[in-house]
């Protein structure tokens, strides 16, 4: 990354950082998550026995890919948003390269480790693949889309949508709307609600992978922004909020402690128990899949699942 780049993703972060804890109560934007530790992180998450929603959407694509892409026009350019490292997405360049010789996907991701890693990976697996990775925060940089004219499927897998509060993500979905052009298509994953034993473990493992995730939040504003929080002061907390139908992680303070992020020049007080909200996880019920169609400016084409029906996949036309 440029040094130009660096000091307006520094600028970004500390823009964030000072509006979360400077509310009441204390936020954290969960985009923040994904560094190149917390990125890293988040794909050891992803291979845990407890955490369903990445091997069941796998299972999904797997068995459905040609049909996703028949349906959709079997289109040579896929584009996905918050692509990470991109792991499942092999299985709809496959399905793409069996309709055409040459495929350009174009990955956007905050994490410039992430998109690296997919890079060599798929220049390994697909050769026949052109990767074009564009780092961004995909939440602000939609409208660049519109100047990709070809006939695309944008991919936003991993009910990465779940982690927008409801009327946020109908805008999300709006905007990308405007930025495609009629007869694009996008993807969309969401992990539907279920038992409340299923859920906690999902987000709270016993190997303590995820507090580690959650807790590197605070440990990069540490490194980026000569942060002085002390993490063993602090906890991975996850809530799982029945009525608004999320699951919600959290950071509690566990001591009263003033803590000073010095390159902000603040100074934050923490009572003991005092939380961070650090990020949430819609877990979707159809009602709320209709009302989100409903908002989003697309037409609805088809929804495959799995046999248990813990998670959703839908093509949406633009």
């Amino acid at each position: 990354m440029n040094s130009k780049l660096q000091l307006q993703r520094i600028s970004e972060i500390a823009s964030d950082v000072r509006q979360g804890l400077s509310a009441s109560p204390k936020w954290l934007s969960p985009k923040l998550l994904y560094d190149a530790a917390g990125s890293e992180l988040f794909e050891q998450i992803t291979r845990l026995p407890e955490y369903y929603p990445t091997e069941t959407e796998r299972g999904i694509l797997r068995a459905h890919a040609d049909d996703m892409l028949a349906v959709a026009g079997a289109p040579s350019v896929l584009m996905e948003l918050g692509a990470g490292s991109a792991n499942k997405t092999t299985l709809l360049l496959q399905a793409a390269l069996r309709h055409h010789a040459d495929v350009r996907f174009y990955p956007i991701d905050v994490s410039a480790s992430a998109l690296q890693e997919a890079e060599m990976r798929l220049g390994r697996e697909l050769p026949n693949v052109r990767v074009l990775p564009l780092e961004m925060d995909y939440t602000n940089g939609i409208d660049g889309l519109r100047r990709i004219r070809d006939h695309k499927l944008v991919l936003y897998i991993g009910s990465s949508i779940g982690n927008f509060e409801p009327m946020e993500a109908a805008l999300l979905l709006r905007r990308l709307r405007r930025a495609l052009n009629p007869g694009d298509h996008l993807l969309l994953g969401t992990d539907m609600r279920k038992r409340e034993d299923i859920l906690i473990p999902a987000y709270d493992d016993p190997a303590g992978v995820t507090a580690r995730f959650n807790l590197n939040l605070l440990a990069r504003i540490n490194r980026e922004l000569d942060g002085e929080f002390d993490l063993d002061q602090f906890a991975h907390r996850v809530v799982w909020n029945r009525k608004d139908s999320r699951i919600e992680m959290h950071l509690e303070s566990l001591r009263s402690q003033t803590v000073a992020i010095n390159a902000l020049d603040i100074e934050l007080k923490f009572a003991k128990g005092e939380r961070i909200h650090t990020e949430n996880s819609y877990k979707f019920t159809p009602a709320m899949l209709a009302a989100l169609w409903a908002n989003s400016g697309f037409t609805h084409r088809q929804t495959w699942t799995d046999a248990r029906n813990w998670f959703t996949v839908h093509l949406l036309r633009a």
